[in-house]
């Protein structure tokens, strides 16, 4: 009974950690959207977002940001609460019906970085772009 019983606390400790852990991480991812942001100012929604203007993307949940260098970035408030993947850091895999464009309403899909499993879907929300004021 004590071989299974000493398991059993163990693999309870283990989920235990690893669900305060996924419970700070989207503090940090957070916490990182904002400092990309930070010193930016917001301008006017837009609906759609050339993808060769883009160099990267940082997530947080039901967040993305596409970032275009340090003065010009692109907050996206997805719609819907199936993206969690967002904010775990998951691959994040779009599906564009304008060709180049991310546009509003355009499907968002998750993965996770190891194994490729789909962790997630929602659309996109218009973009608000971020600039620099000089």
């Amino acid at each position: 009974m004590i071989r299974l019983a000493v398991p059993a606390a163990l693999m309870l400790t283990a989920l235990s950690t690893g669900a305060a852990t996924e419970q700070r991480r989207p503090d940090a991812s957070m916490a990182r959207i904002k400092r990309t942001l930070a010193g930016l100012t917001p301008g006017a929604p837009q609906r759609c977002l050339r993808r060769d203007k883009v160099s990267e993307l940082r997530t947080a949940r039901n967040v993305i940001v596409y970032v275009a260098g340090r003065d010009r970035a692109w907050r996206n408030d997805v719609v819907g609460e199936g993206c969690t993947g967002l904010g775990r850091d998951d691959i994040v895999v779009s599906e564009s019906l304008v060709r180049g464009d991310y546009c509003a309403g355009d499907l968002i899909r998750t993965r996770a970085r190891t194994g490729g499993m789909l962790t997630g879907s929602c659309s996109l929300g218009p973009f608000v772009p971020y600039t620099r004021q000089k």
